[in-house]
């Protein structure tokens, strides 16, 4: 009942997945898995704003042509978020302080990772905000069949807006002879395109009990898998790391509505300027990676009720 009950609400995307992920078996140097969001992962009782995403990703080694580029990959994606007000209780319009939304993405992206364990992604995005996302559905599903309370509300929700999205994320290692065992890296990316327009930019730092792996080697960017099984089979990494930054916010589509149209029954104005952090464990052995993240987001929306809110993020992955 659960598979039928995914497949008639996501029919195409996991088409697009299963395809995907019969090609990877044909490559070398792949790695398979998903990254799974929830506010419930690190508090209970706080379920609001981005309340759920999944994504599930392949990626693979491509051969490199450059002597600076130690690794260079392709990246597919396929996901969903869904963005919710602060109350369960949200059918009257007063009580929507950021609106109901959801967005379901496919995504194509290229990551280059460089000797000097410089990192540079670039993705695009296609996909759909709005009741073609299927958000209400996903939601209504899992708090019915997983005993959570049943969210009211969701007529109110952004309504479809076709997306097309970009982002280049870039990230640069300093101080690179400071300590093998701590590491520091400056990172920025950008957002452009019809749903999210924006930057982000912050530090983030590695520790560890042992030598860290170079970052073209190390899950931290999603470079674990090699060409050469017996390299990632012989790596091992374990470590906590820290990212605060901050978040410029141009448009948001999930909160702001269509750039093309104002035909939905709730948007809000968003805040420029909030402050982001997240914080971490990764671990690797052998075939698998795992990681558990923390991950909080300043005040969004320029409403009184409006707050920062957090939510925790698990990634499971594997190397084939």
């Amino acid at each position: 009942m659960l598979v039928n009950s995914i497949i008639k609400m996501y029919p195409k995307s996991l088409l697009v997945f299963l395809f995907m992920t019969a090609f990877a078996f044909g490559q070398r140097g792949t790695e398979i898995g998903m990254i799974s969001d929830n506010d419930l992962y690190f508090s209970s009782v706080n379920d609001k704003y981005y309340t759920n995403g999944f994504e599930f990703y392949y990626r693979y080694t491509n051969k490199k042509k450059k002597d600076n580029v130690n690794k260079k990959m392709t990246e597919f994606k396929i996901g969903q978020y869904i963005f919710v007000p602060y109350t369960r209780f949200a059918v009257e319009v007063s009580r929507n302080d950021r609106p109901f939304a959801g967005y379901l993405f496919a995504e194509a992206g290229r990551n280059l990772f460089y000797q000097n364990e410089s990192v540079l992604k670039m993705n695009l995005q296609l996909g759909f905000v709005g009741p073609n996302a299927f958000g209400e559905e996903t939601q209504h599903f899992f708090h019915k069949n997983f005993g959570y309370k049943r969210i009211y509300g969701w007529e109110n929700q952004i309504r479809n807006a076709f997306a097309v999205q970009g982002n280049v994320f870039y990230s640069k290692k300093i101080f690179p002879h400071f300590n093998k065992k701590i590491d520091f890296h400056v990172l920025a990316d950008v957002n452009f395109g019809t749903v999210l327009n924006g930057a982000n930019a912050g530090i983030l730092s590695r520790f560890s009990l042992k030598t860290l792996l170079p970052v073209y080697n190390s899950n931290l960017y999603g470079a674990s898998a090699n060409a050469d099984s017996k390299v990632y089979k012989e790596e091992r990494e374990f470590y906590f790391y820290v990212n605060p930054g901050v978040n410029y916010q141009l448009y948001d589509t999930t909160v702001q509505g269509s750039l093309f149209d104002d035909n939905s029954p709730v948007t809000r104005s968003i805040i420029p300027f909030r402050f982001t952090g997240e914080a971490g464990f990764k671990y690797r052995k052998n075939n698998w990676n795992l990681s558990y993240v923390f991950v909080y987001k300043g005040k969004e929306v320029r409403m009184p009720r409006n707050t920062g809110y957090f939510y925790g993020s698990i990634t499971i992955g594997h190397m084939l």
